[in-house]
């Protein structure tokens, strides 16, 4: 196994858990965690989440369980390649939409205008709610009770007004401080894999065209390279491979610009990556733009294509339904979520009612919103 670099999370350093347990007799500490993420309910459900496209438009479209995977591929070879550790990266990966709600985007949209009165909702920090409070797996405390390391990653960003509530895990968002390489890592390659990958299922749907794409010099240099190479392959394959292509380019860069950033800031601890004033992991000036120009077509050509504005409309009435649903009577959830609601607003109010609405719906996955529309109907 190769050696970590000063810098790296070490295990056996960790910050520790919230709640005190006995070190794991076979794994270390944060090959716990990824364990626990793995055989939590919540990374279940991501199998029938939304990407882009709804789970039942096809069985080959990504999955909010899929793009995970593939951000921990993604990062887990950015954290070998740089010394850095793996089994940290590969749990921040995994667990970092764990609190996203049915239908992508759209269904975050749409419960953050339900909750808008009510302190707002951000699946990012709804993933480190999930860990830390509504999971429910072990009897000697709530959640997963992850590392700090592990919480420290999940948590991407957030609001000062958040922060503050956080603890020590909002402290940086208030310093303007880092997290640790490996949650930066993560975070790039989170980014990495849904500009790509929803390239590859636009183009499977049909509702984004290789034409199109060929206005992007980075696209464009890497098709023309392989119609060149290859003039009698078939599109399908063509397309596909100029996906992995841009992926192992975007890669390279990745480790290249970060490396140098790290031996020129020259960090001798975790601690020292922390008290950074930007992060060190990150694309090089022109690499920056082509990953910009890439969300920028995503944003113009798919997300916004009248078959996704369809589908996003749905998901947004489907949430607001549900919300008002609940709203207006905690006993249309199941009696272990109504109870709480009703204990929930005797102690904060109708926020605090709203805030274990909130956490039902963004529970659900797509399949089971849209059961539960039909039956309140």
């Amino acid at each position: 196994m190769t050696e970590l670099a000063p810098y790296a999370a070490h295990s056996e350093q960790s910050r520790g858990r919230r709640f005190a347990e006995p070190p794991p007799a076979y794994r270390n500490e944060f090959q716990r965690d990824r364990d626990r993420i793995v055989h939590s309910t919540a990374f279940r459900r991501l199998v029938y989440k939304t990407q882009v496209f709804v789970n039942h438009e096809g069985d080959h479209y990504r999955t909010r369980l899929t793009h995970s995977l593939e951000v921990a591929q993604i990062a887990r070879t950015v954290a070998r390649t740089m010394r850095l550790n793996e089994d940290l990266v590969e749990a921040v990966s995994l667990a970092h939409d764990l609190g996203h709600t049915p239908f992508g985007h759209a269904g975050q949209d749409a419960l953050n205008d339900c909750m808008r009165e009510h302190g707002g909702f951000e699946h990012n920090l709804q993933s480190l709610r999930v860990v830390d409070e509504l999971e429910e797996r072990y009897v000697g405390f709530p959640g997963l009770n992850l590392t700090f390391e592990a919480r420290e990653g999940i948590l991407k960003h957030c609001s000062l007004r958040n922060a503050r509530m956080l603890g020590d895990i909002g402290r940086r968002f208030i310093e303007r401080r880092q997290p640790g390489l490996e949650a930066q890592i993560a975070n790039i390659a989170d980014e990495i894999a849904y500009n790509n990958h929803d390239v590859d299922d636009g183009l499977r749907s049909g509702l984004i065209s290789v034409e199109q794409l060929t206005s992007i010099p980075f696209f464009d240099e890497h098709y023309a390279a392989l119609k060149a190479a290859h003039p009698g392959a078939a599109p399908e394959r063509v397309q596909r491979e100029v996906v992995r292509r841009m992926i192992d380019t975007l890669v390279q860069d990745l480790f290249r610009t970060s490396e140098a950033a790290v031996l020129e800031a020259a960090p001798l601890s975790i601690d020292d990556v922390r008290s950074m004033e930007r992060p060190l992991i990150g694309f090089s000036a022109p690499f920056a733009e082509t990953q910009a120009a890439l969300k920028r077509f995503l944003m113009d050509h798919l997300y916004t294509h009248p078959h996704v504005r369809q589908m996003t409309q749905q998901a947004h009435e489907t949430i607001c339904l549900l919300f008002d649903a609940f709203s207006a009577d905690y006993r249309k959830m199941p009696a272990k979520h109504a109870e709480r609601a009703e204990a929930a607003e005797k102690r904060d109010g109708r926020s605090g009612a709203a805030r274990v609405i909130a956490d039902y719906i963004a529970g659900m996955t797509d399949r089971f919103a849209l059961q539960t529309r039909d039956a309140l109907r």
